[in-house]
């Protein structure tokens, strides 16, 4: 059996997934994804295919580079064959992260509804219904976005970084800003699922994902890797086309 190579560039950071089958062999997450980097990664692992998805652009550029070095790539794309149907307006102005998430929260929990909620530099909240179609979902700032805008679009309010304390209500500006915009996502997650079937799976990715679960007071999952294991999902799916 070879070798599979994901790719998910992210606003931030790239997670780089080599597997098996469905056997994660090696994982490694960068800051900055270069060629240099994907040829070492060619060069040691010698992968058959590779998917990848980027919130940057540049997915069908890492794809096409990827073909040049004899691996079978493409980038996540609406109009290719997909675990699930896309039941959006406009599916190609659907971010590819998104939908990835989406595959990744089926694989979790087929047959069954799903919240998808993607903490990273926007918030994303997404639905998966039970019948396998993505539903649609609403766009927010994240948490670090709303902080630093507070900080940007006022005179006087500091800059706040970090996870730190964050009571139900804030004892200093420092609080009073973290807290805001911590307990204001927890709000929202509340929110759109006291709206959807009560037996709807939570499923929380991004690098807020941990932090904010901890003020849920319903169950959660918390999947750092849920957009690679949706790659993962989407490349053996289409392996059997």
């Amino acid at each position: 059996m070879g070798l599979n190579l994901t790719i998910d560039q992210g606003n931030s950071s790239a997670k780089i997934a080599i597997w098996e089958g469905d056997r994660l062999v090696d994982e490694e997450t960068v800051k900055e994804l270069t060629k240099q980097y994907l040829a070492k990664t060619v060069d040691r692992f010698r992968p058959d295919k590779a998917i990848c998805c980027s919130v940057t652009g540049n997915g069908k550029r890492m794809a096409q580079w990827l073909t040049t070095q004899g691996v079978d790539a493409h980038e996540v794309s609406h109009d290719m064959p997909l675990p699930l149907k896309i039941g959006y307006d406009t599916p190609a102005t659907l971010g590819e992260d998104r939908i990835a998430a989406a595959v990744g929260a089926w694989s979790l929990f087929p047959g069954q509804n799903s919240l998808v909620v993607d903490l990273g530099t926007a918030a994303t909240y997404d639905m998966v219904t039970a019948d396998g179609c993505f539903a649609g979902g609403n766009i927010a700032p994240g948490i670090g976005m709303r902080l630093r805008s507070l900080h940007s679009f006022t005179a006087r309010l500091p800059q706040i970084t970090g996870y730190g304390d964050t009571p139900l209500l804030g004892t200093d500006t420092g609080t009073a800003m973290r807290a805001g915009a911590v307990r204001g996502v927890v709000a929202e997650i509340a929110y759109y699922r006291s709206q959807l079937p009560p037996d709807t799976q939570v499923v929380l990715t991004g690098g807020w994902a941990q932090h904010v679960s901890t003020f849920l007071h319903f169950p959660v999952t918390v999947e750092k890797c849920l957009v690679t294991k949706g790659l993962l999902s989407i490349l053996l799916h289409n392996e059997n086309k």
